[in-house]
């Protein structure tokens, strides 16, 4: 039997809408994975890095029309709209934004730290944003140190906080606070990496930082949400939501697009949350375990271990793969998937889009 084939799909705003063309469908696009097929994605706004089957870093979107591949070395990235933080061998690099997508880094990066040699074979370092003595960022001012007691095997920038993964799977946060978005039960910032108390005693495996929310998974596949909860991004009844769903009804704009939260009996009243300063465990369908979560702006995806994809939250621009624009208060499945024959492996959120990673079965 042959081995089942690995493939990208992506669903929301698109590359050619940031350089102003065509919105696309609803519907989920496929990446062309060309001969050497995709190993990873690391998204921004307007353009997405890939790691090719190869090996090789290529940069696709940004205004620049097909791929351009970056130069031999280069193993992983991290994009923003001003600038692409590399890892090469022996350094951490931040090139302007316009060298990456014009595939040409020349000259002296704008930013540039020093990695010690690989001690041979042996675990991988940990990924980006991670770097001996701290962390790099793909915009300024590019780097900021950790404490040296502080072993941390993951860290996930949001939009102002920082996520902190330990090597004995706990949790700090720290940055800005005022979403709640740190976990710590106030809305201040916090100036020092701090362990989030609510979470002390539950190890973790994934975390994941949106623009002004966060989110992780225990070792035992339950996730918990935290922060900004405008959108729904929280999988928590929105007030915002339930407005507009409202104002849709009085202009009479029918059921297409209710959401489940409001299909509910009682739904109505629930009690509306804007902020949730404290992590929050959210219950999935039958008791689902969750492998993965990635977090955009302002909307979450989860992979569960069965292989379905839910997401929730911002969904203007068709991020959450449900066929519509509408947003969600609740944890819906992508039923596009099972319907297709297509098993969840990984999902990776842009600040719109959402990034899968599919075995066809």
């Amino acid at each position: 039997m042959a081995a089942p084939r690995r493939s990208w799909l992506v669903f929301g705003f698109s590359a050619e809408e940031a350089a102003g063309g065509p919105e696309p469908g609803p519907g989920p696009r496929r990446l062309d994975s060309g001969p050497e097929g995709i190993r990873r994605v690391w998204p921004a706004w307007s353009y997405v890095v890939l790691e090719t089957g190869a090996g090789a870093l290529e940069v696709r979107g940004g205004g620049g029309g097909a791929g351009r591949r970056l130069p031999a070395g280069c193993t992983e990235a991290l994009p923003s709209e001003t600038h692409v933080l590399l890892r090469r061998a022996a350094a951490a690099e931040a090139w302007p934004r316009a060298a990456a997508l014009r595939g040409e880094l020349r000259g002296a990066p704008a930013w540039r730290r020093a990695l010690p040699p690989a001690p041979g074979p042996g675990p991988a370092p940990p990924p980006l944003p991670l770097v001996p003595g701290g962390f790099a960022a793909p915009r300024p001012p590019f780097f900021a140190p950790l404490p040296p007691a502080l072993r941390a095997r993951r860290l996930a920038l949001g939009h102002e906080h920082v996520l902190v993964l330990g090597a004995a799977g706990e949790t700090y946060a720290w940055g800005g606070g005022r979403h709640g978005q740190l976990g710590h039960g106030v809305l201040e910032p916090e100036p020092e990496p701090r362990l989030v108390e609510a979470l002390a005693g539950v190890p973790m495996r994934e975390l994941a930082a949106g623009g002004w929310h966060s989110a992780s998974v225990s070792e035992a596949g339950d996730l918990y949400v935290w922060g900004w909860n405008e959108s729904g991004q929280l999988a928590l009844p929105s007030k915002a939501l339930a407005e507009e769903r409202a104002q849709a009804k009085e202009a009479g704009a029918g059921d297409a697009e209710l959401t489940p939260r409001q299909e509910q009996p009682g739904a109505e009243g629930a009690e509306f949350i804007s902020i949730q300063a404290f992590p929050a465990l959210l219950d999935f369908p039958q008791d689902l375990e969750v492998s993965r979560v990635s977090c955009g702006s302002r909307h979450t995806a989860a992979v569960t271990r069965g292989g379905d994809l839910y997401t929730w939250g911002w969904g203007k621009y068709g991020q959450l793969g449900h066929g519509d624009n509408a947003s969600s208060d609740q944890q819906r499945r992508v039923d596009y998937l099972a319907a297709e024959g297509l098993r969840a492996e990984d999902v990776v959120c842009g600040p719109w889009t959402t990034y899968m990673c599919v075995l066809e079965q």
